[in-house]
């Protein structure tokens, strides 16, 4: 899938800025890229027995407790997933993943959980399917690509 032809398919403004490979959010801040958006951080995860899957989108800047948010989702035993099952799942790697992974998720074996202070506000930044580059675009326009491929995030305040 090619995320810029859905995008441009779906007529929704974007820019691009690419920059070398970052693998964690304190890489992508150091390049102190002019941007507009709001930095998150990803994280794939899994309940005890990996029957379920979650891409969790926060603010970069915030910690997860993955115990909390366990009590949150109502699930047991949350805990990262291997790069294999994030291969499997999300069709990316460990350093690249990003909200828009979710639209590789036609079997809709993920369940996407935003934090609300995501959801609020103005822009929102995002690895296109690569780390490599990132592409930022409005919030309203995130919502609209979500809604285009019936993507429905739990929004919950981490």
């Amino acid at each position: 899938m090619d995320i810029y032809q859905q995008l441009d398919n779906l007529a929704i403004p974007y820019q691009k800025f690419e920059h070398q490979a970052v693998f964690t959010c304190e890489q992508a801040s150091a390049l102190q890229l002019d941007i507009e958006g709001i930095q998150t951080k990803n994280l794939f995860i899994k309940d005890r027995k990996g029957k379920r899957h979650f891409l969790v989108v926060l603010p970069d800047e915030k910690s997860l407790n993955l115990k909390e948010l366990s009590l949150l989702l109502e699930v047991n035993g949350l805990n990262l997933a291997s790069p294999d099952r994030l291969a499997r799942y999300l069709a990316t790697t460990p350093g690249a993943v990003s909200i828009l992974d979710i639209l590789k998720d036609t079997d809709n074996n993920v369940e996407l959980v935003i934090d609300t202070d995501v959801w609020l506000a103005d822009a929102i930044q995002c690895h296109p399917y690569t780390n490599t580059a990132t592409i930022s675009m409005t919030l309203a326009n995130m919502q609209k690509l979500l809604q285009a491929f019936n993507k429905v995030p739990k929004l919950i305040i981490i």
